[in-house]
């Protein structure tokens, strides 16, 4: 089906990802002859005209962002009743899979890898723009070694939806800013909170807080300190330590 739709732009490759909300391919574009990445929207979100105005909105928002440590967001359409976002095809691997594959990243290379992900953050905060999803599953490192951001301005769309057919909570409750878990309003600072708990996981190899369910987790974000990251890794220079103590602000 999705072949056939896309069929007069794009000839699609292979599936290569899929969340709550929506399904990833690899694809050709055949008219600048380059490969690219299509989220399309799930079936029972592409039939709420709230929410897909929403999506677009967003994405179209955050297409107007341009920064090297960034996923580009080429186009924003729609085919039939199908909706779709065509981004800039990133060819790697999610920093979720190399923390579960490497454990402790050396200390040097998680400080490069957040401070790449806080340069992409100030950009899209000086446009007013707030990502409130970052976690290392959104984190991108290419084959290079080049940092890149995706979904900015996804998970706004996303919380105006309720995802429970799926059983998803849209942004991971580990990498939630306490105002998050309080569902208050979501800023720069949290978005900031939320890079402090992935520098974190990266050099500790475990997210700060667990529990037994996501309300236990947030609860924790709320009430609790985390065991210290030296305490987890004495390779962690106390410097570091100190940026990942100064990340809730």
């Amino acid at each position: 089906m999705i072949d056939t739709v896309l069929a007069n732009r794009y000839r699609i490759q292979a599936k290569i990802g899929e969340g709550g909300m929506a399904v990833v391919y690899r694809a050709l574009d055949v008219v600048l002859r380059r490969i690219v990445a299509i989220k399309v929207l799930r079936a029972q979100y592409a039939g709420d005209p709230e929410f897909v105005d929403r999506f677009r909105r967003e994405a179209q928002a955050a297409a107007s962002l341009s920064h090297p440590n960034v996923v580009n967001i080429f186009d924003v359409g729609q085919d039939a009743d199908v909706h779709y976002i065509v981004l800039e095809y990133v060819q790697g691997r999610n920093l979720k899979e190399i923390v579960r594959e490497q454990g402790q990243l050396p200390p040097r290379r998680a400080a490069q890898i957040a401070r790449s992900v806080a340069r992409a953050l100030e950009a899209a905060h000086a446009r007013g723009l707030v990502h409130r999803d970052i976690k290392p599953h959104n984190i991108l490192i290419t084959v290079e070694g080049r940092v890149k951001v995706a979904d900015f301005g996804l998970a706004r769309a996303a919380s105006a939806a309720t995802l429970t057919a799926t059983g998803m909570v849209i942004g991971s409750v580990h990498y939630f800013s306490p105002e998050q878990a309080r569902g208050d309003a979501v800023g720069p600072a949290s978005d900031i909170y939320s890079l402090g708990v992935v520098l974190y996981e990266m050099l500790t190899g475990a997210v700060p807080f667990r529990g037994d369910s996501p309300i236990a987790v947030a609860l924790k974000h709320l009430q609790e300190e985390p065991v210290p990251p030296r305490q987890r890794n004495d390779a962690v220079p106390e410097w570091l330590e100190g940026v990942v103590w100064r990340a809730p602000g």
